[in-house]
């Protein structure tokens, strides 16, 4: 049995590997090549696999590990600042899509109860799809990231009532008494989950780091991670919401990104057999005779979760592009909606080909989604360009009621108000510089402008809003968000309404540069490079390099895009042969009481014949006497520096204690 099961990963391993490398060859995503592999070696394909029990198992470790990096990634309050797209967006997109795939599949069956259980199918979405998905394009902070996730989250608490209801519709009736019940066991286990989080797990961890043991560290968060999840699903609840309460709670502690690098490599391992038992599940056979059926099912789910995403994101105000790109992104079915499915069959809710046109259809949403979210900037872009979503977008504005600044000429443009905006905006208006800020985010734009702040909502990726926000007249454009698409199409535009503005933009990848450069920005500051330039500088500081040949090393590597720091030949090689590396040092002394020094001159010491080094200050109380002659005279309590090579001062240390 053992070697069996090894077997099976060997050949797992091997095919995704394979699959994964070819697919990487002509630029298709290995999430693609993940779930082609399993469709390719599973029973339903040549079959080399047939007892995938056990790789599911393993796969459900996969989905638990990925989802407790993303909690660690994000905090309590983050989340708390997300409430409006966890309850408001969440909340629409689960009731409208339950709502009109009933009435869709009603119109098709006449039957009522399996009408509203399709709605339960069709209303979830992957949670690690989409997840992975957005941590890997470094998008799980930006305006549509957070929309998704906080739908994703909803959806995840909603498994609960869904899977007490599903009874009730079968025919076998419901027990109201134990629905409560769970509901309430479910809701006090979040609650003690998130409490944890706060007061319990950061001291526990505190103590864990003092034994200094790695392993009983690694072994603890491992332990946290998987008994968290297990705890919340025996309460009712999905093990992927269990997993991502785990990671919010040791998001809480200082030990966060510790742990987030020792769980990486077990998360990466075990993520793609769960992609992989995904693909597992598809009858070929099946898809292959009903290919057309598929295509319809897909197209129509694929439509109308674009319709009821799109929708939520609008009505909790999200920006229409946002909307649009939020949409996009959820449009494919969960993984739950698998369970509920197997559920679902075995209580009469759906037959047999129901089910494998289901299973057939998810997958293939499922297939698509990498590809969809790649091009789901350019669509949303595009879409909002039309004029009847135009006039959708102008009623939003207009119902948002948020007025413009006027006659402003000459000001900053500061879009995005996060860290980077608002120390740019307190320089700013100490430097009596005007400035207005655009911000995506409801709640900031309502908390900065109660402080007095110029702050305004609207999408930098809109000529009408850059238009009122006076890009026409403004003379500098600083671009601080975490959205790549959106950066992009705002330098675009801004470049297009004024070639003589001047655009600043904050990135956080290096790969975008050149990019953001040939569409327009004057200066492209990536955040990982400007770290590694302070720390540089201070390293050739502690050197003692002149600090003139430390900012012309500095100027050198900005004004070349970064591209000494991005390629293998490092232009400054000259720079610092020039200067050589400085032997020379400075060291200090502290005069202590009854020292030989006290009441000694340099000259009678003759520190420089004794020692070699030179005395080049002497720290007094809060006076400093700078290159003292031969005469000066030593107190007690005097801090010497002096300056020399190692060896001499050295010497000079054990000279000074007599």
């Amino acid at each position: 049995m053992e070697s069996e099961f090894l077997k099976s990963l060997v050949i797992i391993f091997g095919a995704s590997a394979l699959v994964v490398f070819l697919f990487h060859r002509i630029k298709i995503p290995s999430l693609v090549g993940f779930l082609v592999a399993g469709v390719a070696i599973g029973p339903y394909g040549i079959g080399i696999i047939k007892d995938t029990h056990s790789i599911e198992l393993m796969a459900e470790i996969g989905v638990i590990l990925l989802l407790f990096t993303i909690g660690i990634e994000f905090s309590m309050t983050r989340l708390l600042r997300m409430k409006k797209a966890v309850v408001g967006s969440g909340g629409a997109q689960v009731l409208s899509t339950i709502g009109l795939s009933a009435i869709a599949a009603y119109l098709a069956t006449g039957n009522i109860n399996k009408s509203i259980f399709t709605g339960f199918l069709i209303a979830l979405s992957s949670t690690a799809i989409v997840m992975k998905m957005l941590a890997e394009k470094g998008e799980t902070d930006t305006p549509h990231g957070r929309v998704m996730i906080g739908i994703l989250i909803f959806q995840d608490l909603c498994v609960v009532p869904l899977m007490l209801l599903a009874p009730a519709l079968s025919g076998e009736g419901i027990n109201i008494p134990d629905v409560v019940i769970k509901m309430g066991k479910a809701v006090l286990i979040v609650a003690v989950v998130l409490f944890s989080a706060r007061w319990i797990v950061p001291n526990l961890l505190h103590q864990i780091v003092h034994t200094r043991s790695r392993e009983l560290f690694i072994t603890t968060i491992i332990l946290l991670c998987l008994g968290i999840a297990l705890l919340t699903s025996k309460f009712g609840l999905s093990l992927a919401l269990g997993a991502f309460l785990a990671g919010l709670v040791i998001s809480e502690s200082e030990y966060a990104h510790q742990a987030t690098s020792d769980i990486l490599p077990f998360k990466d391992s075990f993520i793609g057999l769960f992609f992989v038992s995904i693909g597992m599940l598809m009858n070929v056979g099946y898809a292959a005779d009903h290919f057309r059926e598929i295509l319809i099912a897909v197209a129509l789910i694929f439509g109308l979760k674009v319709i009821t995403g799109m929708s939520s994101a609008l009505v909790t105000g999200s920006p229409l592009r946002t909307s649009v790109h939020t949409g996009l992104g959820l449009a494919q079915i969960g993984e739950f909606s698998f369970v509920l499915a197997v559920a679902g069959k075995a209580s009469g809710l759906i037959t047999e080909g129901f089910y494998q046109l289901f299973l057939a259809s998810s997958i293939m949403t499922m297939i698509m989604t990498p590809f969809v979210l790649n091009i789901a900037p350019s669509i949303s872009v595009w879409l909002t360009s039309r004029r009847i979503i135009k006039r959708l977008g102008r009623i939003q504005k207009v119902s948002q009621g948020e007025g413009f600044p006027r006659n402003r000429e000459g000001h900053v443009i500061i879009i995005g108000f996060g860290l980077n905006g608002r120390n740019l905006a307190r320089v700013l208006k100490e430097a009596e510089i005007s400035y207005v800020v655009l911000e995506m985010n409801n709640d900031t734009v309502r908390e900065m402008k109660q402080k007095g702040e110029p702050v305004y909502y609207g999408d930098g990726a809109s000529k009408e809003i850059l238009y009122k926000m006076g890009i026409y007249k403004a003379r500098l454009l600083v671009i601080a968000i975490s959205d790549p698409s959106s950066t992009r199409r705002i330098v675009a535009v801004a470049r297009h309404e004024n070639p003589g503005l001047y655009i600043i933009v904050r990135t956080r990848y290096v790969a975008e540069i050149d990019d953001l450069k040939a569409l327009g920005a004057d200066e492209v500051i990536p955040e990982e490079f400007e770290t590694s330039i302070e720390i540089c500088s201070r390293a050739l500081n502690r050197y003692n390099f002149p600090q003139n040949v430390i900012l012309e090393m500095a100027d050198r590597i900005r004004s070349g895009s970064y591209t000494a720091l991005r390629s293998i030949d490092f232009p400054m090689k000259r720079l610092f042969e020039k200067y050589g590396l400085p032997a020379i040092e400075i060291e200090s002394y502290s005069v202590p009481e009854g020292s030989h020094l006290a009441g000694q001159s340099i000259a009678g010491l003759q520190v420089r014949k004794m020692t070699g080094v030179t005395v080049i200050a002497v720290r007094r109380g809060a006076q400093v006497f700078t290159n003292p002659g031969p005469e000066f005279s030593f107190n007690t309590g005097d801090i010497i520096l002096f300056t020399g090579e190692r060896k001499s001062m050295n010497s000079a240390l054990q000279y000074f204690r007599g």
